[in-house]
């Protein structure tokens, strides 16, 4: 029997997309659960488990931004993909904003998308199999085999990729990334997606752990390039 790991939800009104998308996700070893509306989708999460969701935005009823956000809420950790509209680029900022880790622009290449969703849980697995079981700066804490994380002794839900953002970002504190090592670090030098999204998900955590996300105090900008960790390195003063 496939293991949840491989078990993915497709959530596609379009019966051909939908079926065309099951048949290649099954080639490559993957469980598919299909639904043709969120409504459905959602009752079937009650009694199915799923690592990763597929979501088109543009659906019947409920859409596919409201779904990412009912599934985001009881399952934090769930990979989830929006299929947006080609020049749409304000369907793949929303999508992000709700919890999304990712997205694709139709028409798309089936094999890109099990790339992705590959890249996505292969970095849960280096996650989890890291040599530091926990991570800790100046109050912020990482669990790598529980994967969860913690400001202050108090647990902050994180998505898959936010939590794996803040790994890039603790294990490394006062290092300036620019948004193209954040971009290869989490998704993979293959991934051609905007460059946004890197800002998009900073915004995220911030709204998360930070007091004032206006005025953050962990995780600074640095202009023109990208973000760091407010920290030591090279033995300047915190």
């Amino acid at each position: 029997m496939k293991d949840t790991q491989k078990k993915v939800l497709v959530v596609e009104d379009e019966s051909s997309i939908r079926k065309f998308l099951a048949i290649n996700l099954n080639r490559s070893g993957f469980q598919v659960l299909e639904c043709e509306s969120g409504e459905e989708a959602l009752v079937l999460l009650e009694k199915e488990e799923a690592t990763v969701a597929i979501l088109d935005v543009m659906l019947p009823g409920m859409d596919g931004f409201e779904l990412c956000q009912k599934i985001r809420k009881t399952n934090p950790e769930m990979i989830i993909i929006m299929l947006t509209a080609k020049g749409q680029d304000m369907d793949k900022i929303m999508g992000l904003e709700l919890g999304a880790d990712d997205y694709m622009i139709k028409p798309f290449n089936p094999l890109e998308l099990i790339a992705r969703i590959n890249a996505h849980l292969r970095k849960i697995a280096i996650n989890k199999k890291s040599n530091h079981k926990m991570i800790e700066f100046h109050g912020l804490k990482l669990d790598l085999d529980g994967q969860r994380f913690f400001k202050e002794n108090n647990e902050v839900e994180l998505t898959p990729t936010e939590f794996a953002m803040m790994k890039l970002l603790m294990t490394d504190p006062g290092k300036a990334f620019s948004r193209d090592d954040i971009l290869n670090g989490i998704w993979g030098k293959a991934y051609f997606g905007d460059i946004k999204t890197v800002d998009v998900h900073i915004r995220r955590i911030r709204e998360k752990i930070e007091n004032n996300p206006s005025d953050p105090q962990w995780i600074e900008t640095v202009w023109g390039f990208g973000y760091r960790l407010r920290g030591v390195r090279n033995n300047e003063k915190y």
